[in-house]
């Protein structure tokens, strides 16, 4: 492991290398799908043509030959690649229509849609900051803030908030199309949908960064000789963004192939929706076509990141002279205590009611009943109470999503302590969706929660490996690092007291503010049957399998969304109450020199 930095503009083999390894494995992944699974992929095909449930020995056959299903994958693979250079990525097994012009127009359907998104993303994320901003640039930021409401926007599951504001907006008022692509209006509320969950979370960490930037001595220099706020308030701003960029890649990439969901509530023809279908219907010239464009767009985004970071940076950074951002001893408010407090019982309460009735019992003359002194949180669609299931599907609930949060963080911190080795993987696997993970493994290991979990963790390290290289990048090109090592300290020294103590703290913020993510994609998968199946009592298949009836009976998914809500809030202020700045009196290490931005 080098301490030493590196020229920004150097382009290293081991980066290259490991993008076009990891994308070489990921397209062979796609590739052995149809025969991974276990079905008969020319039944699946054939079923996907013409919904046929029975066809006939002599019918399959004559779909294995069309298709040479009996040559294997990856001779099929080959043969799809040979035709890429010529603008050819074959045909499709069940339309027969050209690959290349569908995946064309799903794909600038799905940019246009991520621009719009990206727009909300930023907006939300400058509210979410505002205050710190606006108090850090005036030399007013005395208290630390417990970040409940960015947890609440960020717990927001983005299906729920689409399915609402396409009824509301769409529907009920007729401000925008419910349905549909067509013209810049038609973006407007999944915009909406994807962006504000995204924006909140972004926004989370950069509030959670700047306090620092504003406690280094360039900032308080540069109030003392009277520098105008909006001025010191850009280069905080400049100062953090760096640590930031690498969340975005996940962002932009999860705005494109993750937006499944809010496509198909919105009916919009996107990139993420068309591998979706192609996947479950096995339709591997698409399948391979639309991840190879995942693919590109990720290294793409990813490169665009990096130089921006570089940029931000400067030459503090390829000097080695880059200070370390190191949180300041604020005041923790009462209100982050009774936040905390509140959360906690309230959710006690919800699972120790819970835990005395029936989540089983199914009593289909109480279908759809409003919140009642019998059924405080009513029943779903079966007549089952929606209390009962609540406070049995906690435990697993929780357990699940903070097994599947600490693998993902803790494999994200040792991939990303080898940037230059993991820099392309990390790339690349961030714009795999969750949902094809979960098809790939549940075509090993079968459908089953601890498969969902397994397909999670397989892209959920992305976004703590790139966070991880970032700030160690920034750690090593700090000054009292370079003079740890001059003063003859050894790697392990430098791990514990230097690299660790810079990188960890972040990463548990970042991982408890996506906890609740964790918690709806698992929920995902096993609504497409590849992770927990009914009757199951899981927070996140309750709003799954409550979704249709949202309109009808909103208490079937305001009862699970708002304990995610709470879960969240408590995660991100129990975060911010146990943060080790926040220890009065003890003077960060590190700020004893200035820098400007």
């Amino acid at each position: 492991m080098s301490y030493a930095p590196s020229p920004a503009a150097a382009l290293h083999w081991p980066t290259a290398a490991g993008r076009i390894l990891a994308g070489a494995a990921l397209l062979g992944a796609v590739a052995a799908l149809p025969w991974l699974s276990g079905a008969d992929p020319a039944r699946t095909v054939l079923r996907a043509r013409s919904a046929d449930q029975n066809p006939t020995p002599a019918e399959l056959d004559a779909v294995r030959r069309q298709l040479g299903l009996d040559d294997g994958p990856f001779a099929h693979l080959t043969h799809w690649l040979g035709g890429l250079p010529r603008g050819d990525a074959g045909v499709s097994w069940v339309s027969g229509e050209p690959v290349m012009p569908q995946v064309a127009t799903a794909l600038s359907v799905s940019l246009t849609l991520m621009l719009g998104a990206l727009a909300v993303t930023a907006v939300v994320a400058a509210l979410v900051c505002a205050r710190t901003v606006l108090l850090g640039s005036r030399r007013r930021l005395r208290k630390e803030r417990a970040g409940g409401p960015a947890a609440v926007l960020a717990a927001l599951p983005k299906f729920l908030l689409a399915s609402v504001l396409a009824t509301v907006c769409g529907v009920w008022w007729g401000w925008f199309p419910s349905s549909g692509w067509d013209g810049p209006q038609s973006m407007v509320l999944p915009s909406l949908a994807l962006g504000v969950p995204s924006g909140a979370m972004l926004g989370g960490l950069l509030d959670q960064a700047l306090p620092a930037a504003f406690h280094e001595p360039w900032a308080r220099t540069a109030w003392a000789v009277g520098m105008p706020p909006g001025r010191i308030a850009r280069d905080a701003v400049r100062r953090t963004l760096p640590g930031m960029l690498p969340q975005v890649l996940p962002t932009v990439v999860a705005l494109v192939g993750g937006a499944v969901a809010v496509e198909k509530i919105f009916n919009i023809p996107g990139l993420g929706r068309l591998a979706l279908e192609a996947a479950v219907a096995q339709d591997l010239p698409v399948l391979q076509t639309a991840t190879l464009a995942l693919i590109l767009l990720g290294v793409t985004a990813g490169a665009l990141i990096r130089a921006s970071r570089h940029a931000l940076l400067g030459g503090p950074l390829r000097a080695g002279a880059l200070p370390t951002l190191h949180r300041p001893p604020l005041t923790v408010p009462r209100s982050a205590r009774g936040t905390a407090a509140v959360c906690a019982l309230a959710l006690l309460a919800l699972v120790t009611a819970g835990l005395l009735r029936d989540p089983l019992q199914v009593d289909t003359a109480a279908r759809l009943l409003a919140p009642s002194p019998a059924h405080p949180l009513g029943t779903d669609a079966l007549g089952r109470d929606l209390l009962a299931r609540l406070g049995h599907g906690a435990l697993r609930t929780a357990g699940v999503a903070l097994a599947v949060t600490a693998v993902s963080a803790l494999a994200g911190l040792l991939l990303g302590m080898a940037p230059r080795a993991s820099a392309g993987p990390t790339e690349v696997v961030s714009t795999l969706p969750a949902v094809l993970a979960g098809l790939l493994i549940a075509g090993v290991t079968g459908p089953s929660v601890w498969g969902a979990a397994c397909a999670v963790c397989a892209v959920g390290w992305s976004p703590y490996a790139a966070q991880t290289a970032a700030l160690l990048e920034q750690e090593r090109a700090s000054g009292h690092l370079a003079a740890s090592v001059a003063l003859g300290a050894g790697r392990p020294h430098l791990l514990r007291r230097h690299l660790l103590p810079a990188v960890v703290p972040p990463l548990l913020r970042n991982a408890l503010l996506r906890l609740p993510t964790t918690v709806l994609v698992l929920a995902s998968l096993g609504f497409l049957g590849l992770g927990e199946q009914p009757p199951t009592a899981e927070w996140g298949r309750l709003l799954s399998e409550n979704q249709p009836y949202a309109e009808l009976a909103p208490w079937t998914v305001l009862a699970p969304a708002a304990a995610l809500v709470l879960l969240s809030v408590l995660a991100v202020t129990g975060s911010a109450l146990g943060a080790p700045g926040r220890r009065k009196g003890a003077r960060p290490a590190g700020q004893g020199a200035s820098s400007t931005p």
